[in-house]
């Protein structure tokens, strides 16, 4: 900003070219300042009659569109001085009712961050709790698309892992959106237990293979080390072998002597 300098007696009459210039410059600074009004409402003007008595000085104002606007700044308190008319700004009326008081609020924390429609004074930790992306999945059984792709996407913030800062950050999400999620994917509370258990007796199923099938290996791996050669003089003459269904085993006797031979197939 670039001030044009004017001594204080060259200030003491003004011409009438002089004024109708400060007119016009009041008028292009009011408008400035109404376009940068915002949510709150003009603060009032000067209390006193010696603020409301001032001379200005013209400078020249950086409007960052290309272009300088003269503005009055410098105050004097001189008898012939123009008093100035502020006049309020408007007023924007909100449309936001809180969920729990059903107040209207400007603005909150949990409707920034959440797009949820609750005021700051009714914000209960309880009761808006935050739950982890990863907590929502398992407990909830969702998926990644039921967080981002299902309309609307979920909001959430990040904060660094309690466990360890070298992870990466995490999601935290509201607790009350995701129950409503849960209840457009499962349909009901019902559903979503019958899946826990479903998932639960797969897992326990998958579990008992494996142990069966760790099992089945150490049996045979035994068996083969403790296996020697016959070095009598008969031969079993072996028929045809036989499956039993309940031992999950194979079997084959000898013609000759009756000797049960019992295997199992890997």
């Amino acid at each position: 900003m670039i001030f044009k300098a004017m001594s204080s007696k060259s200030q003491t009459t003004l011409t009438e070219e002089q004024k109708a210039r400060i007119e016009q410059n009041k008028k292009k600074a009011l408008l400035l300042k109404k376009a940068r009004v915002t949510k709150r409402p003009h603060e009032e003007g000067p209390s006193s009659d010696i603020e409301s008595k001032i001379h200005w000085t013209p400078l020249e104002i950086d409007t960052r569109a290309g272009f300088f606007l003269e503005d009055v700044d410098t105050k004097t308190t001189k008898t012939d001085s123009i008093k100035i008319i502020h006049e309020p700004g408007p007023l924007i009326e909100s449309n936001l009712v809180c969920e729990e008081c059903q107040m209207k609020f400007q603005d909150s924390y949990l409707y920034n961050k959440f797009d949820q429609p609750v005021c700051d004074s009714c914000r209960d930790d309880e009761k808006h709790s935050l739950i982890t992306r990863t907590d929502a999945k398992s407990n909830y059984l969702l998926k990644d698309e039921d967080f981002d792709k299902r309309e609307p996407p979920l909001k959430y913030i990040l904060r660094k892992n309690p466990h360890n800062p070298k992870w990466g950050d995490m999601k935290l999400y509201l607790q009350s959106q995701i129950w409503k999620r849960v209840m457009e994917v499962w349909g009901s509370e019902e559903k979503l237990e019958e899946a826990r258990e479903e998932r639960a007796a797969k897992k326990e199923k998958t579990k008992q293979k494996k142990y069966d099938k760790k099992l089945k290996e150490l049996r045979m791996s035994v068996r083969s080390s403790l296996w020697r050669k016959d070095l009598s003089g008969h031969q079993h003459e072996y028929g045809d072998e036989v499956y039993d269904e309940d031992k999950d085993s194979y079997s084959k006797t000898c013609s000759s002597c009756g000797h049960e031979w019992t295997y199992e197939k890997m």
